[in-house]
């Protein structure tokens, strides 16, 4: 079996084998036997690669957020409907139609926030990128993001 090619990413050739044969269905101890090591060392294999994984996701949405020619950053303690709001003006300022009407994008942004949201607050800074074809990307704001007051 071909081993699949991990070119210049972030994963290794172990992390990438180990991926590759659970999404055709393999178990770890399946895996292990064929690699010539243990299930425990799969595991570990494994979780290493999706955290690899999970960090690229975000560098991709970081980067989408960072090229985005308009921007909201809010504090802890805004709310949706403050946060709305802000997509909306910075959106206008900048001449793009932003994709979504109000509800959708409320219900975008709460979807995508929900780790970070308390009933309609917000609970950790976040900046969310306005594409230029009306796109919404979502990311975690540094810490002395702008004040949005509810």
């Amino acid at each position: 079996m071909a081993e699949p090619e991990t070119g210049e990413t972030i994963l290794t050739a172990k992390q990438a084998r180990v991926l590759e044969r659970r999404e055709r269905g393999l178990t770890q101890q399946e895996i292990a036997d064929d690699m010539g090591t243990t299930a425990s060392n799969v595991s570990a294999i494994e979780r290493a690669a999706q955290a690899n994984v999970e960090k690229a996701r975000r560098t991709l949405e970081q980067v989408r957020v960072l090229k985005a020619p308009a921007k909201v950053t809010v504090r802890a303690g805004a709310t949706f409907e403050a946060l709305v709001d802000r997509v909306y003006e910075r959106a206008d300022a900048a001449g793009i139609k932003v994709d979504y009407c109000r509800p959708e994008l409320y219900t975008h942004l709460y979807t995508h926030l929900t780790d970070r949201a308390d009933g309609d607050e917000i609970t950790a800074p976040i900046t969310v990128g306005i594409g230029a074809g009306g796109d919404v990307e979502i990311y975690p704001a540094e810490a002395g993001a702008e004040a949005l007051s509810r």
